[in-house]
C-alpha cells in the first residue's frame, strides 16, 4: 500500500459494514464508522480497538451531520482515500397498491438521497487529494425488482445509476466509483423483513445460501483498494448467480 489509507465505512457498526471495516484495517487502513446505533457502535469500538479509528454517530439523511463527519474523520485520521457507504434501510415488505407514502419516502431518502449526499461530500475531498475509491452497496433488487420491496428495488436501481454517473464524471481523476449488488446476506436488517420475503430472496439463489459477510468484505477490499486502477462506474454481482445481467 504506497499511501496512507483512511477508509470511512457508512452503516459500519453491524453486518457487512463492520466486516469490511475488520477487513480494511487489517489491511492497513485506518478506519473512520458512521452509524447511528449506539449499541452496535460501542461493540464496534471494541472490534476495532487495537487499530486506528473514529466512531461517528451520522444520520446520512442529514447532510449536516455528514459533513462534519468528514471534518472530523480528516482532523483525527487524515485524507479520506476510500468510502464504503453501506447505511441502508428495507422498509415494509407490501405490494406497491398497499405501501404507505411516507414508508416509501423513508425508504428513498435514505438509501438513495443519503447515498447522494455522503458520496458528494467524500468524493469533494478524494478531489482535494487527488485520490479516491468509491464503493457504494446496492443490491440485486435493484437489477431485478423484488415484489413487495418496490421502495427499496427503487432506491437500489438508482444507487447503481449514480454509480455509473458519478464513476464517468472522475475517469479522468483517480478516483474510482463502484457499487456491488449483493443477494440477502443474514445480518440484522433481516429483522425488517417478513419471513415470507426472506424465504423467496433465498429461493431466487442458486447457490442454495445467503451470502456472508465476509465474503462481501473480501470483494469490497479489492474494489476500494489502489490496485482497482482502471475499473469505475461497474456493478458487481455478489448474488450467488441470481444476477442474469
Amino acid at each position: 500500500m504506497g499511501r496512507k489509507q483512511v477508509a470511512v465505512i457508512t452503516g459500519g457498526a453491524q453486518g457487512i459494514g463492520l466486516a469490511t471495516a475488520v477487513r480494511l484495517a487489517k489491511d492497513g487502513y485506518s478506519i473512520s464508522i458512521w452509524d447511528m446505533d449506539k449499541t452496535a457502535m460501542d461493540n464496534a469500538q471494541n472490534v476495532l480497538s487495537e487499530f486506528p479509528n473514529c466512531i461517528c454517530s451520522v444520520n446520512v439523511v442529514d447532510a449536516e451531520q455528514v459533513f462534519a463527519a468528514v471534518r472530523e474523520t480528516e482532523e483525527k485520521l487524515g485524507p479520506i482515500t476510500a468510502l464504503v457507504h453501506s447505511a441502508g434501510i428495507t422498509g415494509p415488505n407490501q405490494k406497491l397498491v398497499d405501501y404507505g407514502i411516507d414508508a416509501w419516502r423513508q425508504v428513498i431518502d435514505v438509501d438513495l438521497n443519503g447515498t447522494f449526499i455522503v458520496n458528494k461530500a467524500v468524493v469533494e475531498r478524494m478531489q482535494a487529494h487527488g485520490y479516491g475509491r468509491i464503493l457504494n452497496i446496492a443490491s440485486v433488487a435493484g437489477k431485478e425488482g423484488n415484489p413487495n420491496a418496490s421502495a427499496y428495488s427503487s432506491a437500489k436501481a438508482g444507487v447503481i445509476a449514480l454509480t455509473k454517473s458519478l464513476g464517468k464524471e472522475h475517469a479522468d481523476e483517480d478516483i474510482a466509483v463502484n457499487c456491488v449488488t449483493p443477494a440477502a446476506a443474514k445480518t440484522r436488517i433481516f429483522d425488517q423483513m417478513t419471513e415470507e420475503h426472506i424465504q423467496y430472496m433465498l429461493s431466487k439463489i442458486p447457490r442454495g445460501r445467503f451470502l456472508e459477510v465476509d465474503e462481501a468484505a473480501n470483494m469490497i477490499a479489492w474494489l476500494v483498494s489502489e490496485e482497482n486502477s482502471f475499473t469505475t462506474g461497474g456493478v458487481f454481482d455478489l448474488s450467488g448467480g441470481r444476477a442474469t445481467y
